[in-house]
């Protein structure tokens, strides 16, 4: 796990090194254990490591092939590394380190990028420059568990893990991207491959893109090698089998994922995903390490005093036998950190991330490597108030429609006219709605099951919501130089839940629940006791390795009890950054509008806990990002 960067003169104009270097140190805390730099003419590659396997100098990167032509820089882990070895040594390959970093190289060179990354099982993003044909391949993994940005500007081609590494380049010009802006309002995420910041893009996930500076005008030239294809079986096994093979593939893909020459350690949240996780990798790791973050609900009320996860993780670390660590975040510690998040985060995600940031820097102060729950909801149907919204359709469009007007998250599009008329003229061309539909790239005109649209609705929330997810989670756990691997997203395990029946994830599809979202934990508690369902498959399965009180329990979301901070500990704070006269959201945002959505939750007549949580970022976005220097936030260290 580590931080890759580079840039390439369109030009023709040398590589300075030092700018090379001034792009890597600020990717420096992904990889604290050693730089590497390689500058050919008007082509650099960078790399920050942080060493997980095969911590000798063999591993160092960038990394050059045995017959010089190609160089790489990567970042991630390949959980299957071992046996492509013994393939490509088979074929002749020879290698001179134990390092998945050279497995990965000579995979591409043998076989070709198309057939490698259809092998590979893990989580990368990876840079490979062909000295002899002149050409950059960029690829990230199936998922997005790695990020890669990229960008193109002034003649100049520029990526790194992380945005900050372009941002580092002398002369970068930054500019808010306003159509972004406003996507990242209406869903809470950003769909597109934009960023806030105009030129720079993500490379989704599951691609792979093609630099040919031989091409009279060079750019980076995409394809997609994979994507999610949740479907109904043709020819279903029964029940039971497909139980028994769930809990053989869970088992193996924990048990690949251990695979470490460092410490590692697991997230235990009391949830019935991470509890799963651990259980099994205490069978091979004895007395593991585990963390948790609980809340302080001394000021909490109503359905938010269920939020602290704490006595449930203490009793499954007595299960299991962990060296168990956690930690309380009181009100104030939003407030402390903020800054120095929204650094590290780069782009406002989904969810309200700081407790996320602080069980990273809990965990990073004992292991570097550590398992996490997430994508078990979006794969096994963790979110059912969600799709039964939109399993009764006229057709498609239909469809689309209303699962569109669900996720409208913090701004509806009715409104958003109202809330950024400063800019409004600049990006009324954008129609979110378009955009939501854009994410179903295949699809059938007309569905004629429950079973049709929730596939879809899964197919939507693994390409949208879990992407934003696993963005934060890689920039908030490598903000403090600790590697986060997810079990549930194993190639097998992935392939199986796309092919499992809706009927063993979710019980009642005739249940159709009106919930608000901004209820975090009151929504599945309401759907859970109507209706007992939600992941019902791996419920049966896990019953198998946790306690059972903890399967059978409603679902609960790792979020703070902000509902009740932001209109009372934390009210101060509300008002001081986002009530303000010369706030920075005002430059984009109209302050009357905003500030009445504000007073309707300061005053309990709304819960917009979401929506002052996204303020409350992005103002500390455009403070960090938009002004003079990228140069490291303060805050808590």
């Amino acid at each position: 796990m580590c931080g890759i960067t580079g840039l390439i003169h369109f030009d023709g104009k040398a590589v300075l090194p030092d700018v090379l270097k001034g792009m890597a140190d600020a990717i420096a805390h992904r990889g604290p254990d050693g730089e590497g730099f390689w500058v050919e003419g008007n082509v650099g590659l960078g790399h920050r490591r942080l060493a997980i396997i095969d911590l000798s100098p063999g591993g160092h990167q960038p990394m050059v092939s045995m017959d010089a032509r190609y160089v790489v820089t990567y970042n991630g882990e390949l959980y299957n590394y071992r046996e492509l070895r013994v393939e490509l040594e088979k074929q002749g390959v020879q290698f001179r380190s134990r390092s998945d970093t050279e497995v990965l190289l000579a995979a591409v060179t043998t076989w070709g990028v198309d057939k490698a990354l259809a092998r590979f099982n893990g989580m990368f993003a990876f840079a490979l420059w062909d000295r002899r044909a002149r050409t950059l391949i960029l690829a990230r993994d199936r998922y997005g568990v790695k990020p890669l940005y990229y960008a193109a500007q002034g003649g100049t081609f520029s990526f790194g893990s992380e945005q900050k590494a372009i941002l580092a380049l002398p002369g970068f010009r930054r500019v808010l991207d306003k159509p972004a802006l406003l996507e990242y309002f209406t869903f809470q995420n950003i769909f597109s491959s934009g960023t806030l910041i105009e030129d720079i893009n993500i490379l989704p996930a599951g691609h792979y893109g093609i630099l040919d500076l031989g091409a009279s005008n060079p750019e980076l030239r995409l394809t997609q090698y994979w994507d999610f294809d949740f479907s109904e079986p043709e020819r279903p096994l029964r029940d039971e089998e497909y139980r028994e093979e769930l809990d053989r593939l869970f088992r193996q893909a924990v048990n690949r994922q251990l695979v470490t020459d460092v410490e590692l350690g697991s997230y235990l949240s009391g949830g019935m995903d991470s509890g799963s996780i651990t259980a099994i990798a205490a069978q091979s790791y004895p007395y593991i390490k585990t963390f948790t973050c609980g809340f302080d609900l001394n000021s909490a009320s109503g359905i938010e005093l269920a939020f602290d996860e704490r006595s449930k993780a203490e009793y499954m670390s007595y299960h299991f036998r962990t060296e168990h660590y956690e930690m309380v975040l009181k009100a104030g510690d939003m407030e402390r950190v903020l800054p120095q998040l929204a650094w590290h985060l780069e782009e406002p995600r989904v969810g309200q991330s700081y407790p996320n940031f602080y069980a990273a820097k809990l965990a990073s102060k004992f292991v570097k490597v550590v398992l996490s729950g997430a994508a078990g909801d979006e794969l096994f149907g963790g979110y059912p108030w969600r799709y039964y919204r939109a399993v009764v359709n006229d057709d498609f469009e239909h469809y689309v429609d209303k699962y569109y007007q669900f996720w409208q998250r913090l701004v509806p599009n009715t409104a958003l006219k109202s809330v950024f008329a400063p800019i409004w003229s600049d990006v009324k061309h954008v129609w979110t709605r378009d955009i939501f539909a854009g994410v179903f790239k295949h699809h059938a005109d007309q569905l004629y099951s429950p079973e049709d649209y929730i596939n879809h609705s899964l197919y939507f929330e693994a390409k949208t919501f879990l992407h934003g997810l696993l963005v934060v989670e890689d920039k908030l756990s490598m903000a403090h130089g600790l590697e986060s691997r997810v079990p549930f997203l194993d190639n097998d395990l992935v392939d199986f839940a796309m092919r499992c029946p809706v009927r063993l994830k979710l019980n009642n599809l005739a249940e159709v629940v009106k919930l608000n979202e901004n209820e975090p934990g009151h929504k599945s508690q309401i759907y859970f006791e109507r209706t007992h369902d939600v992941k019902q498959i791996l419920r049966d399965v896990m019953d198998r390795h946790i306690p059972a009180e903890v399967v059978k329990a409603a679902k609960q979301g790792f979020s703070a009890p902000d509902a009740s901070w932001f209109k009372g500990e934390s009210i101060d704070f509300v008002k001081r950054k986002l009530l303000r006269d010369d706030a920075r959201i005002y430059e984009v945002m109209n302050p009357g509008a905003v500030r009445g959505l504000v007073n309707e939750h300061l005053s309990g007549e709304q819960n917009r806990r979401l929506l002052i949580w996204s303020l409350l970022n992005v103002e500390a976005w455009l403070e960090q990002f938009l002004d003079a220097a990228p140069s490291q936030a303060q805050g808590v260290s």
